[in-house]
């Protein structure tokens, strides 16, 4: 590849041809300062706060200096490029301004004071909330009609990264900009509250907002307030890709596992049992490869797609709803596990389920969505009955001025705090597929797997196919993570183009680990590092080193079978485990 030769605060600096300025510059360890830009996701070169100075040739000699957006200016032969000149600080300093001018500066309340990337920015070009520029303003309602997020068009800086990652990544875009000039805001077509559209709840735009303009429905009071209620037994589950995010909140680097300090917090936080989402990640392979199993002996709805991800569930029952059918019925583990502590675990305790506060930390912003679905839950509780982001916790952590770095590692409560290897890598793209291959070929064969690494369906790529042959049968699998990618590979099994007999598909890139609700990364590093690698090496780490990495040797969940629910698909598990979909329209 042909290589471009250049300089940049007078150092020589060589990259191939095509490089934007911003690249070559990080690739020289000197780091421009963005806002709008995200990697193959939002390219518009808008904000103007990666501005630069640039002479490119013109002839034998250098042209005229002139201000470009690093972001999306490509680099050419010769070129002189200054980062910090009085001129590009200026710049810089005035975009601030400006921004500043209509922003909601309200940063002592603000769910993102000293993680704000704006804050961040204004921070380091010493632009203060003494605005230089006073105009008029735009009062924006808040809009909190989602179950699952709220939206502050006052502390909105029309970045778009929002929107970018909505249509782009997701292949939903409920959001955009709408009016023009002073008046541009980001929302809903027809001024919709978010909640009557078809947002599927999933969070990346949360997960991409540089402000507070967006985030998640903060619950960390209602749990204080049922921890410290005596007469109410607290429980908690954390999901596999939380150990994997939350040190972050506490200055670990990404790709940390800090599940011992996690349930050490836990306890200090006062739940009465901490138990891990593993568990029933191990119970939700038990009954989905039963009910694989059992649609391919039987000639059930093919393919079977998995159903853990909630944003994934709705999106179907949104904009694919004649493949309903083919969603697994069971629970996602989240739900499983609450259905479980309401009844198995409270029988076993003696504890009145009515008395039981059933709460969930979770990587994702959908599951506060999900635990108010119908059919979700008996006798009129429901199965969770708080469910937490993994920034939430960290929030919580904070509040109670628990020392986080200086905790000792602890385990989980028995006897819900069993899972294993196959359970922890849910919280990867590949990993539900991978768990559910263990269990069913073993079912199926009745052989011990000689590697019980399925290789083929890991990675962060957006689709992944792979072909295994079992008992005598080729079974053709497919794993999709991303709205966008699922819609694509669905597509294709409905033209036929594509035929497979088992499906995982996951809202989120990458999975869980990169889910609406775990800790905001800056700009600055997600654009040069796959944070979905880094977490999920995480996951895939602690199931090589457990000792047991099928879901169907979990000795807690042979025992729940052989004692409260018989077998895998029983009318017990059904009624317990098992739930229904709807038809919706899209808006």
């Amino acid at each position: 590849m042909e290589n471009i030769n250049l300089k940049i605060n007078g150092m020589a600096v060589s990259v191939p041809k095509g490089t934007t300025i911003l690249e070559a510059a990080h690739s020289a360890h000197i780091d421009i300062p963005t806002l709008c830009f995200l990697k193959d996701i939002n390219e518009i070169g808008a904000c103007r706060i990666c501005v630069v100075e640039a002479q490119e040739m013109r002839g034998p000699a250098l042209g005229p200096k002139r201000l470009v957006a690093s972001c999306v200016y490509p680099v050419s032969e010769g070129m002189e490029v200054s980062t910090n000149s009085p001129k590009v600080i200026d710049s810089r300093r005035k975009t601030l301004e400006l921004i500043l001018s209509t922003h909601d500066r309200k940063c002592l309340s603000c769910v993102r004071s000293g993680n704000c990337e704006l804050q961040k920015l204004c921070k380091d070009m010493k632009v203060d909330d003494e605005c230089a520029y006073e105009g008029e303003k735009v009062k924006y309602e808040i809009d909190n009609s989602a179950a699952h997020m709220y939206r502050d068009n006052n502390k909105c800086v029309l970045c778009r990264r929002c929107t970018a990652v909505c249509e782009k990544v997701q292949g939903i875009g409920v959001i955009g900009a709408n009016e023009r000039g002073f008046k541009t805001s980001i929302t809903s077509a027809f001024e919709m509250g978010l909640g009557e559209t078809s947002c599927v709840s999933c969070g990346q735009c949360i997960a991409v907002c540089p402000t507070g303009a967006i985030s998640e429905k903060d619950y960390t009071t209602q749990v204080f307030e049922a921890i410290a209620d005596p007469t109410k037994h607290v429980i908690v589950q954390t999901a596999p890709a939380v150990r994997a995010g939350l040190g972050e909140c506490f200055g670990y680097p990404i790709g940390t596992d800090v599940e011992g300090k996690m349930v050490a917090a836990l306890r200090r936080l006062g739940f009465d049992k901490v138990f891990d989402t593993d568990f029933s990640a191990d119970l939700t392979i038990m009954e989905e490869a039963n009910e694989f199993i059992d649609r391919v002996k039987n000639g059930g709805k093919l393919p079977l797609i998995t159903s853990c991800s909630p944003g994934w569930v709705k999106y179907c029952e949104h904009y694919f709803p004649d493949m309903t059918e083919n969603l697994s019925s069971c629970k996602s583990p989240q739900q499983m596990f609450g259905a479980i502590v309401k009844s198995y675990y409270a029988e076993k305790e003696g504890i009145d389920p009515k008395d039981i506060v059933s709460v969930s930390i979770m990587p994702c912003t959908a599951k506060k969505f999900e635990i108010g679905r119908d059919d979700e839950g008996r006798d009129g509780m429901a199965d969770v009955d708080i469910a937490l982001t993994t920034r939430e916790l960290g929030r919580m952590i904070e509040r109670a001025g628990i020392n986080f770095n200086a905790l000792p590692d602890e385990k989980y409560d028995d006897p819900l705090g069993i899972g294993t290897g196959a359970g922890v890598i849910f919280g990867a793209t590949g990993g539900v597929m991978e768990a559910a291959l263990r269990t069913a070929v073993e079912t199926l064969t009745g052989e011990e797997l000689a590697d019980v690494n399925f290789t083929d369906v890991r990675g962060v790529e957006g689709i992944k196919e792979a072909t295994y042959n079992v008992a005598g049968m080729d079974v053709k699998v497919a794993v999709a993570s991303g709205l966008a990618n699922a819609r694509e590979l669905l597509k294709k099994v409905q033209s036929g183009e594509a035929d497979y007999q088992f499906i995982e598909i996951m809202g989120c890139p990458g999975g869980c680990v990169n889910g609406g609700g775990q800790p905001q990364v800056h700009a600055s590093v997600r654009n040069f590092n796959d944070i979905r690698e880094m977490r999920a090496k995480v996951l895939y780490n602690l199931d090589e080193k457990n000792a047991i990495r099928k879901s169907h040797e979990n000795p807690v969940i042979k025992e729940l079978y052989a004692t409260y629910l018989g077998e895998p698909g029983s009318h017990k598990a059904h009624e317990l485990l098992h739930t229904t979909y709807v038809k919706r329209s899209v808006n």
